[in-house]
């Protein structure tokens, strides 16, 4: 699931670390590597470029696309002329003419440095992040060389030949021929290996690919499918326990926060606002605990947005408005791939709907959003107003709550949760949320049972009220929310969360 994360950090289509991987084990056979060194192997080549949201921040100042720029470098062997060519191309993207020759004048003096501390800080966070995942140095030493060459012109500079890690080796050769053979065919993918052999390349790696490319590469559709890449593992026998797979989440979390300075900690902040929230709000702690596993995961989708836009200081034109709203589908599309991730993916994928259908990506309204889609909605805004924006400060706590009001009053958060939420966050709450329209407490209890179907004289008979009392309710209630029938008042209730209210409660 994460490499389908770094492939859109590198501008690529999803899946393909995961045919890079085949490509990769398929060399490694012809290369005679042991069982242990082709399970190390795997690891290797699907977290190679988890990385890239180390650099991400970096890049955007340079080349503005930090997306593009990094899909575009598949074309150029990343080293000496062709890669300072490659910048100065890219330089200032999308920036006046004159800051673009300052840039140029910066870059002269700090580029070449700033690259490769770029490569080096990819390599550090995705050799951490294998260390967290409890892989071991098989996979976490070779990750630290990811952007080493073959001649000893990439980083670390110190590295060259068969110094280099025979797997990063192996998975440096099959990310360059995945792009070039899925884009141009079996022919451009022979043409590059060749063109980079002793340069980027292994000459003996890429010999050995040229002899048998039709074979390696063969059934490597658009598509590969998830369970082919999983049966591939040479040595997949660990099941997380619990405190691994939350260990694992909170990993995650880290990863996707890492790709701009003004979301660090942001999805940490999320997951554990929402969890305490659903507490209050009278969850299962088996929920909550969902809860804060979707919180962690939430922002995934942010990875496949170039940095240009998440730290723009002024406001956004609609196309990148467009691209902000897709974020939560990337989200739910990665985490629909595992069936361990999937219920949580259900969960994280809505953190940006609304209860009067004004949110997205799919716009969904109250009726379709349960307590735990309203509970990480209501903790995103609130943690997010804490935190500073490239277009505005941090809020002050009263402000956030103000706005968390404004909201329920709108019909756009639960006004439950948001007290929920408040009151995690540590605000001072009222008993019961201020309720929407004016409605008295009575009159939402009302509400909620007619929307369950009952008629006048049920609802009287459960409240123990008289029948005309009830009906008296339901006067003002239609008054209150301007409507002026059962199904209306029904779609309000479910809206605004009303359904089953009790007014002792």
């Amino acid at each position: 699931m994460l490499s389908l994360a770094s492939d859109l950090g590198l501008g690529l289509p999803m899946e393909h670390a995961m045919r890079q991987c085949l490509i990769a084990l398929r060399l490694a056979e012809r290369l005679d590597l042991s069982e242990a060194e082709r399970a190390d192997l795997f690891y290797v080549s699907l977290l190679a470029w988890v990385g890239c949201t180390a650099d991400a921040h970096t890049l955007a100042s340079w080349f503005g696309d930090d997306i593009a720029f990094r899909a575009g470098s598949y074309d150029v062997d990343l080293a000496g002329i062709p890669l300072m060519g490659y910048a100065l191309r890219r330089l200032g993207t999308g920036s006046p003419p004159l800051r673009r020759v300052r840039l140029a004048a910066s870059f002269a003096r700090h580029g070449p440095r700033a690259l490769m501390a770029s490569m080096v800080s990819h390599c550090e966070v995705a050799s951490t992040f294998a260390e967290r995942l409890g892989l071991g140095a098989g996979v976490a030493g070779p990750l630290k060389q990811a952007f080493a060459r073959w001649d000893g012109k990439g980083a670390p500079s110190t590295l060259a030949g068969d110094d280099i890690a025979v797997a990063i080796r192996i998975v440096q050769l099959a990310d360059v021929i995945e792009v070039h053979h899925r884009s141009e065919g079996i022919d451009a993918a022979i043409q590059v290996a060749q063109d980079r052999s002793s340069k980027q390349f292994d000459p003996s790696i890429v010999q050995r690919f040229c002899d048998d490319a039709p074979g390696i590469l063969a059934d490597l559709g658009p598509e590969t499918s998830w369970d082919a890449v999983i049966e591939a593992e040479p040595g997949l026998h660990h099941v997380l326990s619990d405190a691994e797979f939350e260990g694992a989440l909170e990993a995650f979390a880290d990863f996707v926060d890492l790709k701009s300075p003004y979301t660090a900690g942001h999805s940490r902040g999320v997951a554990d606002l929402a969890a305490a929230a659903a507490r209050r709000y009278g969850l299962p702690e088996g929920d909550a605990v969902a809860i804060r596993r979707a919180g962690l995961v939430h922002d995934l989708g942010r990875l496949g947005i170039p940095n240009s836009i998440w730290d723009k200081p002024g406001p956004l034109s609609h196309a990148e408005r467009e691209r902000v709203r897709l974020h939560p589908y990337l989200t739910e599309r990665m985490l629909s791939r595992p069936r361990a991730l999937a219920s949580i993916g259900g969960i994280a994928s809505l953190h940006h709907e609304r209860l009067d259908g004004s949110g997205y990506h799919r716009s969904l309204s109250a009726p379709m959003l349960a307590p735990a889609a309203r509970i990480i909605a209501a903790a995103d805004v609130y943690h997010a107003m804490t935190e500073p924006r490239p277009h505005r400060p941090a809020a002050p706590a009263a402000e956030i709550a103000d706005a968390l009001r404004a909201g329920a009053r709108a019909g756009a958060l639960d006004g439950q949760v948001v007290n929920a939420v408040l009151a995690a966050a540590g605000h001072r709450v009222p008993a019961r949320a201020e309720l929407p329209a004016g409605l008295t407490a009575r009159e939402a209890e009302v509400l909620g049972i007619l929307a369950r179907g009952s008629s006048n004289r049920e609802i009287a008979r459960r409240l123990h009220i008289a029948e005309k009392t009830v009906g008296s309710h339901v006067e003002h209630i239609y008054a209150k929310i301007a409507v002026s029938t059962r199904a209306a008042a029904s779609l309000f209730a479910m809206q605004h969360g009303l359904v089953d209210f009790a007014a002792d409660r």
